[in-house]
């Protein structure tokens, strides 16, 4: 009877020994940290990996340190042209510091999802509904901002916030798209007309080519034809000047006398006088000319069989 009751002392001995030892071994995985409290005091922060408390003493609470988004729910917002337009967004927030975010805070989970909530009212409070549609990245930002300046003292970072949804009320959807209709028309309308202004810049363009060319082509032509009328000017100049020089040397080289001379005159205006032309060109030397004639007349009257 004591050999059983000594087993079964034993027996329970044992089993509080492997409670005890299960108590006091714990396994923190990457990406948490183990926070330990004694007697509800905060005693340590044990990184990841295997660790060991005191059992029944010491408790550990595992704090996910990693980033962490969460998406809040749907929530409707007036911006500061007084439209209701639903918005969500994503913050990605992170625990930067165990001690505050346990001990500062009773759910800092919960606290950064109402203060989410009231800075996105806040926030869109301040801009308009244009404001909002163009301007997602600033509204990021100034959500982080304003968010941070409370975060802060929980130990919490908040990482960046992501704008998901903005949805405005149907009849300001209809009236934006018919906005966007118009301002698309608008668009057409305008690169239409600077299609046919460039159309119309290139043929007058071309126009005034056309003319400038056909101007050059008829200058070129004019000079053309005055150097052509010239050259022939010039080859019949040279023409009647080497004639006459040719004559000119032909009646030096016979060494004419007065009575030839006079031959030759009376020969040209016997010329004159067979002409059609009611005009009579009378040389100044008429008396000459006279002189030389009753010379000839003289002459002739002493050769023999010719009569005067």
């Amino acid at each position: 009877m004591v050999g059983i009751v000594i087993a079964v002392i034993a027996a329970i001995i044992v089993i509080l020994v492997l409670a005890m030892i299960l108590k006091a071994v714990r396994i923190v995985q990457q990406g948490f940290v183990g926070v330990i409290t004694r007697f509800g005091e905060f005693k340590d922060i044990k990184n990841p990996g295997l660790t060991f408390i005191i059992p029944f003493i010491e408790v550990m609470k595992i704090v996910d340190v990693r980033e962490t988004p969460r998406t809040g729910d749907r929530q409707q917002v007036i911006t500061r042209d007084n439209v209701a337009v639903i918005v969500n967004a994503t913050i990605f927030s992170q625990v930067v510091d165990v001690r505050l975010a346990l001990f500062t805070n009773s759910d800092y989970l919960v606290s950064v999802d109402n203060l989410a909530r009231t800075s996105v009212r806040a926030v869109f409070g301040s801009i308009t509904l244009d404001e909002a549609f163009s301007q997602r990245e600033r509204i990021g930002t100034m959500l982080q901002t304003q968010m941070e300046e409370a975060t802060d003292k929980w130990g919490v970072r908040i990482n960046r916030v992501e704008v998901l949804e903005i949805t405005p009320p149907e009849q300001i959807l209809q009236a934006m798209a018919l906005q966007k209709q118009a301002d698309q028309e608008k668009r057409a309308r305008i690169l239409e007309s600077e299609g046919q202004q460039q159309s119309a810049v290139n043929v007058a363009d071309g126009q005034r080519q056309a003319a400038i060319k056909e101007a050059e082509g008829a200058q070129q032509s004019d000079i053309l034809r005055a150097q052509g009328r010239r050259q022939a000017l010039i080859l019949e100049a040279e023409g009647r000047a080497q004639a006459i020089a040719s004559v000119y040397a032909a009646i030096k080289a016979q060494q004419p006398d007065p009575t030839l001379v006079a031959i030759l005159q009376l020969d040209t205006l016997a010329k004159f006088a067979e002409s059609p032309n009611t005009k009579l060109i009378i040389p100044a030397e008429s008396a000459a000319l006279l002189g030389a004639a009753q010379a000839i007349k003289s002459v002739m009257a002493d050769v023999p069989g010719v009569s005067a």
